[in-house]
C-alpha cells in the first residue's frame, strides 16, 4: 500500500471517528479491526464512488446501494438490538468501554429488494406507522424507530430524555 493510500485511509478513519463522536455514536475500540474496515470502505469508494459497506455485496449502482452506504440504514436498529452494527464499525457505549463484546449480528438487508429510488408515498394515520416516533425533549429531534437512540445526535442527551411522540 502506497503512502498516499495510507494517508487517505487515515483521513477517512479520522473523519468517521469525528462524525461518530459529534453525533453521539461510538466506534469499535479495536483499532486494527476498524482500520481493516477503513481499507474496505476506501476500496469501495474508489471502485464505486461511494462508501459501500465492506461487509456486504454492493451492486455498484448507488441508487441500488443507498441502504448500505456507510453509515447504513441498518446501523441504528442493529445498535439497539445487538449493540453493534452488522460490520461492527459502530458499537454501543458498553462495547466501546469494554464492558461487553461484539457478537454475531444477522444481516437485516432484504435479499429481494427493489432498486427503484422513487419511494411510494401514501398518506397514513399515526396508528398505521411502522415505527413509533421518538422526540428528544431537549432539542426536538425526531426519529422513527423501535427505540430512541442511545444519545441524541443533535444535543447529545441520553436515551431517557426522549419521549414517544407518535
Amino acid at each position: 500500500m502506497s503512502g498516499s493510500e495510507q494517508a487517505a485511509i487515515m483521513a477517512l478513519y479520522e473523519k468517521i471517528v469525528k462524525d461518530a463522536e459529534s453525533s453521539g455514536y461510538h466506534i469499535n475500540p479495536d483499532k486494527a479491526f476498524v482500520m481493516s474496515l477503513m481499507e474496505g470502505l476506501a476500496a469501495n469508494s474508489e471502485r464505486y464512488g461511494y462508501l459501500a459497506c465492506p461487509c456486504r455485496l454492493a451492486d455498484g449502482e448507488k441508487a441500488a446501494d443507498l441502504d448500505i452506504v456507510c453509515p447504513c440504514d441498518y446501523r441504528d436498529p442493529d445498535l439497539t438490538d445487538f449493540g453493534a452494527c452488522f460490520c461492527a464499525l459502530y458499537v454501543s457505549a458498553e462495547i466501546a468501554r469494554g464492558e461487553k463484546e461484539v457478537e454475531s449480528i444477522p444481516d437485516r438487508r432484504p435479499v429481494n429488494r427493489e432498486t427503484s429510488v422513487e419511494p411510494s408515498v401514501k398518506s397514513v394515520s399515526p396508528s398505521e406507522l411502522p415505527y413509533p416516533v421518538w422526540r428528544c425533549k431537549v432539542c426536538g429531534y425526531l426519529c422513527a424507530r423501535n427505540e430512541p437512540p442511545e444519545t441524541c445526535p443533535i444535543c447529545k442527551v441520553k436515551k431517557e430524555r426522549f419521549e414517544r411522540f407518535i
